[in-house]
């Protein structure tokens, strides 16, 4: 099993990383600050994760997005490969993650990137492992995503990905409610969506989500009997607890789902929300397994 002397070490990393960036990009800190609290959070949501795998595993990530917590699994001691085409939404990584990737190779961290969509990614049986955090909903096809990555894992291997859950009426992107469709969504709430002063990129943004949910990865991931799937309750209850206490993450709030979060979390009744079928909380968190039989899939909850 991997258990590195140093697993927690990605804060020294970063501080180390956000030096550079006072010095070679001040304008981006901010941003920088926000990734790598998401780089912090990622490292924490994949950990056990980690330390069921051996030293040196295949890692493969989906949507590396600033590759912060791609070059912290490198630092481990895994073989990390990471995708990040991106796309749509998310033109301002460029000149953040050029410093980070100079920073890297400064520091002889080989980390393989694919610059392509997880559509178009064509491994197989190559990975132990696979994870995305907050990606799953920009791909333009779901199903094709999602097999693309069961496709490259080798058997026994495992792919964990948390994104939002459309069926629950809200869009934590823009936090606004959702009215049955993304078309009518716009319609109404067009105004605060497109002239938001908080995303680089809000058109990009917007036209890049695809609206997944749990039925919807359900219905895919039913017509592979290789695989089984076990949907976490819990996440809901995890990420009340990162609005409360973690002050990068809650900015994203506004400061009356702030306060309310903080006391509901004060009061410890967050954790009641556990009990609600994964088909009604406001965020997915699956984990697939390529299993050695060919019986069909299991859904454990």
């Amino acid at each position: 099993m991997h258990d590195p002397s140093d697993q927690n070490d990605i804060g020294s990393w970063l501080l180390s990383l956000r030096a550079r960036f006072e010095s070679a990009g001040p304008s981006l800190l901010p941003l920088f600050d926000v990734y790598a609290a998401e780089a912090i959070f990622g490292r924490q949501y994949i950990s056990a994760d980690l330390m069921a795998l051996p030293a040196g595993a295949k890692v493969l990530e989906i949507g590396a997005g600033s590759f912060l917590l791609s070059l912290q699994l490198v630092r481990e001691g895994f073989s990390v490969t990471a995708v990040e085409p991106t796309g749509g939404g998310f033109s301002h990584f460029y000149e953040m993650r050029k410093i980070i990737l100079e920073e890297a190779e400064a520091r002889d961290l080989r980390l393989h990137v694919s610059y392509v969509p997880v559509e178009e990614l064509d491994s197989e049986e190559c990975f132990d492992f696979a994870y995305s955090i907050n990606v799953m909903e920009h791909v333009e096809d779901v199903g094709k995503a999602l097999r693309n990555v069961v496709r490259s894992l080798v058997v026994g291997g495992s792919y964990r990905f948390t994104c939002p859950n459309y069926l629950f009426p809200y869009e934590p992107h823009f936090n606004i409610p959702t009215l049955f469709s993304k078309a009518l969504t716009q319609r109404v709430f067009g105004r605060k969506i497109f002239r938001g002063q908080r995303m680089a990129d809000p058109v990009g943004t917007w036209k890049s989500l695809n609206w997944i949910n749990v039925i919807e990865v359900r219905r895919i991931l039913g017509r592979q009997p290789e695989l089984s799937a076990r949907f976490n309750r819990f996440m809901l209850v995890t990420t009340l607890e990162r609005i409360a206490f973690d002050s990068v993450f809650a900015a994203r709030r506004s400061p009356l789902i702030r306060r309310f979060i903080l006391q509901l979390v004060r009061l410890r009744a967050h954790k009641l929300l556990g009990v609600l079928p994964v088909s009604l909380q406001p965020i997915i968190d699956c984990s697939i397994v390529k299993e050695f039989d060919s019986g069909g899939p299991t859904w454990r909850r």
